[in-house]
């Protein structure tokens, strides 16, 4: 399996979470070390801000890229296809646009500390999707949350060509854009 192949063997799967906890853990020491003390509240509030936009960013990449553009919309439907299968964003593919279209233009409008606070919160967004997804189609759903979670991505796997549902970690955006409960027979309007 290549760097850049959207199926991946278990390790490179697996290789995908190690580095981004590493990339979360070493973000936050950076900043625990780095950040100015006295503008603790900032860090915080940033990096919150940054987990807030990653799940209107997950939203809107799986509705209008994952199910709208070539060649994203073939490489999802193979997972559509084969939900068991070990397939997902390569990291380099992940963590490049991570770099370039967070970190970078942040750190070109702010300082450094600001940057990564922002970074580790889409960062950490992006850790609790993935998990979040690879425990919707592998796990054993134990506790109530991770149930409805589950619940919620079947629908959207199981509807044809999955209009609707959206969301993995959390329905909210749905709501908020009428994508909640689209059956697949109807048309949009």
């Amino acid at each position: 399996m290549g760097l850049f192949s959207l199926e991946h063997s278990k390790a490179a799967y697996r290789a995908d979470f190690a580095i981004y906890l590493s990339a979360v853990v070493a973000l936050a020491l950076f900043l625990a070390v780095e950040a100015p003390p006295e503008r603790w509240w900032a860090t915080v509030a940033l990096t919150v801000a940054g987990l807030i936009s990653w799940s209107a960013i997950e939203y809107a990449l799986h509705r209008f890229v994952l199910h709208g553009l070539q060649p994203f919309r073939g490489w999802h439907e193979a997972h559509h296809d084969r939900p068991s299968a070990l397939i997902c964003a390569p990291t380099l593919l992940s963590a490049g646009l991570i770099v370039a279209l967070v970190f970078l233009p942040a750190w070109m409008l702010s300082d450094l500390w600001r940057a990564c606070a922002v970074t580790l919160g889409v960062s950490t967004g992006y850790l609790a999707y993935a998990v979040t997804h690879h425990a919707t189609h592998h796990w054993r759903a134990d506790g109530a949350w991770l149930r409805r979670r589950k619940r919620w991505h079947a629908l959207h796997h199981h509807r044809a060509r999955a209009a609707g549902c959206y969301g993995v970690t959390t329905a909210l955006w749905d709501h908020v854009f009428a994508s909640a409960s689209t059956p697949a027979a109807e048309p949009r309007r």
